[in-house]
């Protein structure tokens, strides 16, 4: 993990040190499920219940002889006597660094959980402050019809609430463990035993394994943290293009002494989103490699190994940064209602082009003419042929329109604030009023 980009609550699930501590929780759970058969002793199961594993020797070992697994037994036997022939009874090394490692997903999953609920309740908040603030609609990049900046972020809520659920779902498909031996056929160690040590670390057993549990579970994982990573690029973007110089609607937070160029002081640029956007991009590159380790040899091999290592620690880490920097970004988010309505107008009233045509339309004129009529006039104003009077006072003047549509009829029809006339019903349908 790159600590620039790794929160410290994250760092510590995926420290050695509670890796280890997972390993030996399992292990000890397991011996505790030999106690419940009968196969280890009271006594020997009381001295193996304040069994404790030396990380520098572990470390040691490992250089030595090359096996984390078996570095970490032969660590944590040293502190034993005879009863530390029970350690890892019956298992092989999958059983407790699968398990382990889905007990760790879910202590990152409730951090991220924790993080996107903190992100809905700032955006929420947001879209209903700003639900009658008035910008307009870009489509194409180009101005379309009015909307408001609230109703731009009742999409955003919309869209992280889908990737909570998403999110849970991949929580639940990730929280299962197997304790069932060297290809999952609980030859060595009893499917009671599993059943135990799962129920006590609130997982669910597999209900079939190999060696491992099957990755398409952890692919589940890695790819709905990138899709929640796309979420964020989407919406980073957006506020990105909002700063812009020539739109300059909206702005993430800039602090006193911030500086945003090593050569030009005015500059305050967007480095909060952009970061965000491309972290996003690393997260994508991530659930590829998850993919890839789906399909593994026969009943294990250890190419998805390394893999994880690196993508499983960075994904979760990475995703959790970037919430928590997106959060911020909202949080203490500026914006400019004052220069959303001047850019409004800035089409000198070409935006009611359809409630035009429209009315055109109802007034009895046939559709295709109706567009013709209002395109012709509209496109004098992009020509800038309308000595600046913008589009309402070119159609007054063309009495094709004017036969129709009395000056006072299109006075009301350009009016912003027509088109909020359903602009709630967003907010209903996802209880934010």
């Amino acid at each position: 993990m790159i600590e620039r980009y790794t929160r410290p609550e994250m760092a510590r699930i995926w420290s050695d040190e509670n890796k280890l501590d997972t390993w030996l929780r399992v292990e000890i759970l397991v011996c505790e499920g030999w106690a419940r058969e009968g196969v280890i002793s009271p006594e020997d199961m009381e001295k193996i219940r304040a069994a404790a594993y030396d990380l520098d020797r572990a470390h040691e070992l490992e250089r030595e002889i090359h096996h984390d697994v078996i570095s970490f037994l032969r660590s944590v036997q040293e502190g034993l006597g005879p009863e530390g022939r029970f350690l890892h009874l019956g298992l092989t090394s999958s059983d407790v660094l699968d398990t382990a490692l889905a007990v760790q997903l879910l202590q990152a999953g409730s951090l991220l959980r924790e993080a996107l609920d903190t992100l809905l309740e700032t955006v929420s908040q947001a879209a209903v402050r700003y639900r009658e603030t008035l910008m307009v609609g870009r489509t194409h990049g180009i101005h379309a019809e009015p909307t408001t900046f609230g109703f731009k972020l009742a999409m955003w809520v919309d869209e992280l609430r889908r990737a909570r659920t998403r999110l849970d779902a991949a929580i639940d498909d990730i929280a299962v463990g197997a304790i069932s031996g060297a290809v999952g056929t609980h030859a060595t160690v009893p499917p009671q035993i599993e059943e135990y040590v799962c129920g006590q670390l609130g997982l669910r057993p597999a209900p079939v394994s190999t060696q491992i549990i099957q990755r398409d579970r952890h692919a589940h994982y890695v790819t709905t943290l990138a899709l929640i990573g796309a979420s964020l690029d989407k919406m980073a973007l957006e506020l990105r293009h909002l700063q812009r110089t020539e739109l300059g609607e909206a702005f993430e937070p800039f602090g006193a002494n911030q500086q945003g160029s090593s050569a030009m002081p005015h500059k305050r640029n967007p480095e909060k989103a952009e970061r965000v956007t491309g972290l996003a991009r690393v997260l994508r590159g991530y659930a590829v490699t998850a993919m890839e380790n789906v399909a593994l040899w026969h009943e294990r091999d250890i190419s998805h190994s390394s893999a994880e290592r690196m993508i499983l620690p960075d994904a979760t880490a990475t995703l959790h940064y970037m919430l928590w920097l997106f959060n911020d970004m909202m949080a203490g988010l500026e914006v400019d209602a004052e220069r959303m309505r001047a850019n409004l107008d800035l089409t000198r009233g070409l935006i009611y082009s359809s409630r035009i045509l429209l009315a055109l339309v109802d007034s009895g004129m046939d559709r295709q003419e109706a567009y013709k009529l209002v395109q012709r006039n509209a496109q004098k104003v992009w020509r800038n042929e309308d000595q600046g009077t913008g589009l309402l006072a070119m159609l007054k003047a063309d009495p094709d329109v004017t036969a129709h549509l009395t000056p006072d009829a299109l006075d009301a029809i350009a009016d912003p604030h027509a088109y909020l006339t359903h602009i709630d019903t967003a907010f209903i349908r996802l209880n934010l009023l």
